[in-house]
This record gives C-alpha cells, structure tokens and sequence, in this order.
C-alpha cells in the first residue's frame, strides 16, 4: 500500500518549501484536510506559469502532472472542479525561477 501525507499536511510542506525558497505561498480554496486532491498553481513575481495536479498513477503511486489550465480559464477550471469533487485543494504558490520548480516537482513525482 502506497502511504502519502493528508492533504492539509501536503499542503503545508509545498507553502513552507515556497516560503523557504524566497517565495508565498497561499490556499486558495480548502479541501478536505485527509483525501483531498491537490492543484497548485505556480507563478513567479504574480504571472501564472503552470497548474499541477497530484493524480494516482496506474503504478498505485502519486505523481505532479501538468494539467491543461490555463490562467485566464482559472475560474471556469475551479468551478467545474467543483462539481466533480468537492474536496479539491487550490493553492497558488509565486516563486522565483518557477519553471525549475515545476520541473522537479513532476520529475520526482
């Protein structure tokens, strides 16, 4: 069985790791604090550079994928998250040089 950390604990890792690394990080919209999933949306100096998402993969593990958001469709993206699954997380991190940071993030999984 593939053990990961609740979400309101994940969560609180990738804001301080923003934080540690000269960033900000804030929830946008709070999930279920066990099971909920997780989208980050990285931006550097406040421009929206990606969306991850935390999916389970077919390997029974999770990983950080891309997912085809894009910052002017935020808001229609949330909402039909919304529907699907109410338990999602929103969390916006802005940190500088944000592409390396998305590359590490769905690089390591």
């Amino acid at each position: 069985m593939n053990e990961r950390l609740s979400a309101e604990l994940e969560v609180a890792g990738l804001i301080r790791r923003a934080q540690s690394m000269g960033g900000f990080g804030a929830v946008i919209r709070r999930g279920d604090p066990d099971r909920g999933e997780l989208l980050v949306q990285v931006a550097e100096r406040g421009e929206p550079l990606a969306m991850l998402e935390r999916r389970l993969a077919a390997d029974f593990t999770y990983r950080w994928t891309r997912t085809g958001a894009e910052a002017e469709n935020l808001r229609k993206f949330v909402a039909d998250r919304e529907r699907i699954d109410p338990d999602f997380w929103l969390i916006e991190l802005d940190i500088a040089d944000a592409e390396r940071f998305v590359a590490e993030m769905t690089a390591m999984g």
